[in-house]
């Protein structure tokens, strides 16, 4: 499986982003996929997660009702949307895909795949 996200770039602090990840390989839809971000001098944390099925979702704490994170199995497109930006998600985002697929995990070490990241800045 091969991920390319895309749809980082630079907005104000309260507006709104969408970031995609387009993977190639059939068996996507098998996946759980996340999105994990890293700030400069920090280390890369989880954002949100979805399982293959699309019926299970988690955020992390600092991200619940402002991100949602959705999949489109037939398209093979994961996707991210970031309202009610802050100066604090300014990181490079990205996507990842863990071939069990039953379970979303917050550790990184569990994906088997990374997209090349992409950045978002927030400005205040």
């Amino acid at each position: 499986v091969q991920l390319q996200a895309s749809g980082g770039g630079l907005v104000q602090a309260g507006g709104s982003l969408r970031l995609s990840c387009a993977a190639s390989g059939r068996t996507f839809s098998t996946y759980a996929l996340g999105w994990f971000r890293q700030a400069p001098g920090k280390e890369r944390e989880f954002v949100a997660g979805i399982r293959w099925t699309g019926d299970s979702t988690r955020y992390a704490d600092s991200v619940k009702g402002r991100f949602t994170i959705s999949r489109d199995n037939v398209k093979n497109t994961l996707y991210l949307q970031m309202n009610s930006l802050k100066p604090e998600d300014t990181a490079v985002y990205y996507c990842a895909a863990d071939r069990t697929g039953y379970y979303v995990d917050t550790r990184s070490a569990v994906y088997d795949y990374w997209g090349q990241g992409t950045q978002v800045t927030v400005s205040s």
